[in-house]
């Protein structure tokens, strides 16, 4: 076989350090320490970090870079953000949605991240985002995993002809079926929705991501009807409850119940630390609740959750940078992860768990794998959480698709160095 490329000395995200990647015909050829092979082109790593791409399970491409538009979000909660949402859908234009999410894509790119599952509003009778974002992942499909999710924004049942629009997006190439229970007029419509919602996507054959439960009112639990509508229809493995954020306000006790129905259930769950933490709590005077559903309590009971970034600059977020190291970073602070087993968890929650999630085939570091790789200016995944650095490299099917130069900070102090690499602020070995 000839190699087109060999990754030499890299330390990879589960520890193993100063090893070489092969890479032949857009694949992971060979991984091992000192391998005895040559390729067209070598690139020393130098004890960096060497990942599988970053995976967002978690956006909305269809409102990305539209901040300000029509204008501000004043009271930064989830309500005002969706009033802003529709106030805008009326002067959107196929033209400018592709635009934005291209652009959003680019700087993704750069970030390292080679996945997206974007949620798109459905309630509209011109579907225009739906074809907007189809064209964007026929555009983007060459460099990035684009994954869309029907979403009806102002409820399956609250907005009439939801269930035509929803169909019709399905039939036009959307992958998933999305939902929003709490925003419907009552508790039982909400508890409907599910069911009628996981009943299409069953006859379909297709996944399910419902925003389910973004709400401070513990008696939010539409997370509980997912879970058992999952198991009836057969579902496992095929459903997500993105957000969760009832979680946070809910009494130990029914979450002593709900923790084993959504791991028996095979549910998987997508928090978004930036978003969450911003526009949960908003009524709370002091003590302000975190905003952000139980992370490590899932983990622990076996559920596969993943972070997200949800938004970047729209009606929701006046941030974000499509890091998915930020968010981690985030989530680790907020949830108490700052273990190192659990910050270890909190970068697979950017790298691996959304994968399952999004059900992304050959992806990894193992032999037959695609060559998606990533190279950061860090030594393992604890310090990238910290230092959130460049990626130096990001090969798409073993091709460059982004480099950075490394962060070096240009010094002139008195009887020191005269410069200071990012990555060489650890701490000291102890001295024997």
């Amino acid at each position: 076989m000839s190699l087109e490329l060999i990754l030499r000395n890299a330390n990879l995200p589960d520890g193993r350090r100063g090893f070489d990647i092969a890479i032949a015909g857009g694949r992971i050829a060979a991984v091992g320490s000192n391998l005895d092979a040559q390729a067209g082109e070598e690139i020393d790593a130098s004890g960096r970090l060497v990942s599988p791409p970053f995976v967002d399970a978690h956006f909305h491409m269809d409102a990305t870079l539209s901040l300000g538009l029509p204008r501000l979000n004043r009271s930064g909660t989830l309500l005002e953000g969706i009033a802003l949402w529709g106030e805008l859908k009326p002067h959107l234009t196929q033209e400018t949605i592709v635009e934005r999410a291209l652009r959003y894509c680019d700087l993704a790119i750069s970030q390292g991240v080679m996945a997206i599952r974007s949620h798109v509003d459905i309630c509209d009778e011109r579907l225009l985002a739906v074809e907007a974002l189809l064209e964007v992942k026929r555009r983007v499909q060459p460099y990035l995993d684009l994954q869309l999710v029907a979403f009806p924004q102002d409820g399956y049942l609250r907005w009439p002809g939801a269930a035509e629009t929803l169909a019709r997006a399905l039939d036009m190439g959307v992958e998933v079926v999305g939902g929003i229970p709490h925003f419907e007029r009552t508790m039982a419509e909400g508890a409907k929705s599910v069911k009628l919602l996981c009943e299409v996507a069953a006859a379909r054959g297709l996944r399910v991501d419902m925003h389910c439960d973004e709400t401070d009112d513990p008696l939010s639990r539409h997370i509980e009807t997912l879970a058992a509508e999952t198991k009836r229809l057969g579902l496992e493995g095929r459903v997500t409850g993105s957000h969760l954020t009832s979680m946070h306000s809910m009494d130990n006790y029914y979450v002593s119940k709900l923790l084993p129905l959504i791991a028996e259930s095979g549910v998987s769950a997508v928090a978004n630390p930036l978003i969450n933490i911003g526009i949960q709590g908003r009524h709370d005077s002091y003590p302000k609740r975190r905003g952000m559903t139980r992370v490590p309590e899932l983990m622990d009971a076996g559920v596969t959750v993943a972070f997200g970034h949800d938004c970047v600059m729209d009606p929701w977020y006046s941030l974000g940078s499509a890091d998915m190291l930020d968010v981690a970073h985030m989530g680790l602070h907020v949830a108490h992860m700052t273990g190192r087993a659990d910050m270890t968890r909190c970068f697979e929650a950017v790298t691996t768990a959304p994968a399952r999630i999004l059900g992304l085939e050959n992806y990894g570091l193992e032999p037959g794998c695609h060559a998606d790789l990533v190279m950061l200016q860090a030594r393992d995944p604890i310090e990238a959480l910290r230092l959130k650095p460049p990626r130096l490299l990001v090969l798409r099917r073993g091709k460059m698709v982004a480099r950075r130069d490394p962060l070096i900070a240009r010094l002139d102090l008195p009887g020191r160095p005269a410069s200071l690499d990012l990555s060489e602020t650890a701490p000291l070995e102890k001295e024997s």
